[in-house]
């Protein structure tokens, strides 16, 4: 029996690219670094509430008014833009490229499924090394709703030629996990994140401390 998993979507923002040199920025424009994650949650939540209403907000006007409120109006439009232009500088965590090495390498379509801005996306994977290894890059701006809706994945695996079933996500998220496991994929969690998977999710098929482990666990996991 086949072992191959067919193709593998990873998520970008966290997962594949580390977000923490935007503490530099917000404090070149006189902002506590602290305000990273509360900023980029806000963002994540902003992003969801809009899908959930039916409506749909680009990354960066969302992105760009959560900076607004996080940073309770004082910092100014070209402050945030200085902010949301480190997004495109940001590097990769240390064991993306030979997770996607590993799986490009066995045969398996590899996609990229973010939330990001798709030019900042490519320009990353492009810098990062990481883009001779991506079949295809999956924004939600492309597939019109943000995740983690059941739609995104399914889009992503059409854009990556299978079928959901035969696609697994890559995720430090476990809600970005769940989305995809009720949209009939396969999930793989990586720990470096969130340190216990959430009781509240389903189940990932595959998890592991860094992206190379999670990848070979993989590409062991049975046909279906």
């Amino acid at each position: 029996m086949s072992t191959r998993q067919r193709a593998v979507a990873f998520d970008v923002l966290e997962t594949l690219l580390n977000i923490e040199p935007l503490r530099e920025r917000l404090d070149g424009i006189g902002q506590p670094e602290q305000l990273l994650q509360p900023w980029f949650m806000r963002f994540q939540r902003d992003s969801m509430a809009l899908s959930l209403s039916g409506d749909f907000g680009s990354f960066h006007e969302v992105a760009r008014q959560a900076l607004r409120t996080d940073t309770e109006h004082t910092a100014s439009e070209a402050d945030i833009d200085h902010v949301l232009e480190g997004f495109a500088e940001l590097p990769a965590h240390s064991d993306a490229e030979p997770a996607l090495r590993r799986l490009s390498e066995s045969g398996v379509r590899v996609g990229c499924l973010t939330v990001g801005n798709p030019d900042a996306t490519a320009r990353f994977l492009e810098s990062a090394g990481l883009a001779r290894h991506v079949d295809r890059v999956v924004t939600a701006e492309q597939a019109g709703v943000w995740k983690p809706a059941p739609s995104i994945y399914r889009v992503a695996a059409h854009r990556l030629g299978v079928a959901p079933r035969d696609m697994a996500l890559v995720a430090v998220h476990a809600w970005d996990c769940h989305g995809a496991k009720r949209a009939g994929c396969r999930a793989g969690w990586c720990s470096r994140l969130e340190g216990e998977y959430g009781e509240v999710f389903t189940p990932a098929d595959a998890t592991a401390d860094d992206l190379v482990t999670l990848a070979d666990r993989l590409l062991e996991l049975p046909e279906r």
